[in-house]
């Protein structure tokens, strides 16, 4: 193995007491500048490289930079790193290889009292970080309630603009915290490209990333790392400005409640956003989109979203900070402007394509822009429309009915027909009385005649065949639209099968 750095082996010479006194002052002089100085004097001692390695953020300081690699990996696998020294320091590995010809008695000194000092260093930093904690969520408030620019001005006011917000959960969220603070040494430093804010607000961690409207990754790196060490759920929102955090931090939530084991950490981008909506022909979409959304604020809108995206009031009102009783009085407001039954979970669906349409087609027809009755709904084309394919007007759009040919294209039953083909029969039907009463499976049996175990084990083994989580509101709103768009009959609860009372017997 290479080691950078000088390597005047002559000057080794012998090591005594002497020397180990020299030694020692001139690190204690390093470290009471900063940890980065102290590794960089410990190097320059054995005249080889150091190493500081977190097994959460990799190489916290190195030098010479080159060894970075180095150092993780010897960390990691010292069997294959004879000639280093590794010792537990400050919650990481302190790693040093010295030069050949280095005595082994210099190094062994040098190791320890470097790794002592940093333990020195990690204690006086733990003894201030309580009161950097509470600043940072104090910070993370502000932004909440709008002051973006009280925040800004905290910072340095180094010119931010944007920010990412991630919301973490779990049962280790404290060890989680403090490992995750660790790793990302926030400071509150003015004048640099990003500004990292940690704090615990409700029970769960909060990461915000400030920054300048460019995101590199390295803070969503740290926190898929601190997922999967402490077995967190973790939703990510942004970047967005950093007005729009409220909108961020209520984005995360709902992304959140989309994880699972398999996929600890869920962008916001990745709900809420269906399958379905890019294969729908984008001039009527847009344009029945923007009609019906019309009546709307953007407020309403984004709490319809996440509401919809969490499949429940009370996740809703987590999410927005909001009480449960004024989410509810927010969606019966909506409801009324929308003159919609918002219970029907096929209004549902229609309202979630409606509020992720496309911005607009280059008309000014999007989600948020048109005129009273520039979109209307046509008929499906049937013996009595008219002449073939003409649309006949029904009005103002609606949500209960989709434009005319919306979902009547090769691209969109292929779609469908991928996603819930080879259901059996009995599953099919116990799924659709499923999604019609909102995932909730006491009603559900009831209506079907079944044993409530015995719905739950058919619905866990209709979301193995689809390969879908049915726990996501966003992917039942997709299965019900399947289920609509490919049904030969009615997939009705009296046509499930029996043999006897309530004794189900398979097709």
């Amino acid at each position: 193995m290479s080691t950078p750095g000088t390597t005047d082996h002559g000057a080794a010479g012998p090591w005594g007491a002497r020397d180990g006194r020299d030694t020692a002052a001139r690190l204690l002089r390093a470290a009471t500048g900063s940890g980065a100085g102290l590794i960089a004097e410990a190097a320059s001692l054995v005249q080889g490289w150091a190493v500081l390695a977190d097994p959460i953020a990799g190489a916290v300081y190195s030098a010479p930079a080159a060894a970075a690699a180095d150092g993780v990996h010897a960390a990691a696998a010292p069997q294959e790193h004879p000639y280093s020294v590794q010792l537990p320091a400050a919650g990481a590995v302190l790693v040093l290889t010295p030069a050949p010809a280095m005595p082994a008695g210099h190094t062994s000194h040098v190791a320890t009292t470097t790794a002592a000092l940093l333990e020195v260093r990690g204690q006086r930093a733990a003894e201030l970080r309580g009161e950097q904690m509470r600043l940072h969520t104090t910070l993370l408030r502000l932004l909440l309630a709008g002051h973006s620019d009280a925040v800004v001005d905290a910072l340095g006011g180094g010119g931010y603009s944007h920010v990412t917000v991630y919301r973490l959960t779990g049962d280790d969220a404290p060890a989680a915290h403090q490992v995750l603070w660790r790793a990302v040494r926030p400071a509150l430093a003015p004048h640099t490209d990003a500004c990292t804010l940690l704090g615990r607000i409700d029970g769960e961690l909060v990461v915000a990333e400030v920054h300048r409207g460019a995101d590199d990754g390295r803070i969503l790196r740290l926190v898929s790392r601190v997922c999967e060490r402490h077995g967190m759920l973790a939703g990510m929102a942004g970047p967005l400005p950093l007005a729009e955090m409220p909108a961020a931090y209520g984005d995360a939530a709902a992304a959140r409640h989309s994880a699972t084991p398999a996929h600890r950490i869920v962008p916001a981008d990745a709900i809420g956003a269906p399958r379905l909506a890019p294969l729908l022909p984008t001039v009527p979409y847009t344009r029945w989109a923007a009609s019906v959304l019309r009546p709307l604020s953007p407020s309403h809108r984004h709490l319809l979203l996440v509401w919809l995206r969490t499949g429940s009031t009370p996740r809703t009102a987590a999410a927005l900070g909001l009480s449960a009783g004024t989410v509810r009085a927010r969606v019966r407001e909506s409801a009324r402007l929308l003159d919609a039954e918002l219970e029907d979970v096929t209004v549902r669906a229609h309202l979630l394509l409606a509020l992720r349409a496309p911005a607009g087609d280059g008309t000014g027809c999007g989600a948020g822009a048109g005129g009273p009755g520039q979109a209307s709904v046509t008929a499906p084309r049937t013996p009595s429309a008219g002449r073939r394919g003409a649309p006949v007007p029904l009005g103002p759009a609606r949500l209960d009915v989709l434009p005319g040919g919306l979902l009547d294209t090769d691209a969109v039953r292929s779609w469908a027909g991928g996603l819930v083909d080879g259901l059996e029969p009995h599953l099919r039907i116990a799924l659709t009385c499923w999604l019609r009463h909102h995932a909730r499976t006491a009603p559900a049996a009831a209506e079907l005649h079944v044993h409530r175990t015995t719905l739950a084990n058919w619905i866990g083994q209709c979301s193995e065949h689809l390969a879908q989580n049915l726990a996501d509101a966003t992917v039942r709103a997709e299965v019900h639209l399947a289920l609509s768009i490919t049904r030969n009959g009615a997939d009705d609860p009296a046509d499930l099968p029996r043999r006897g009372g309530r004794t189900y017997r398979r097709m």
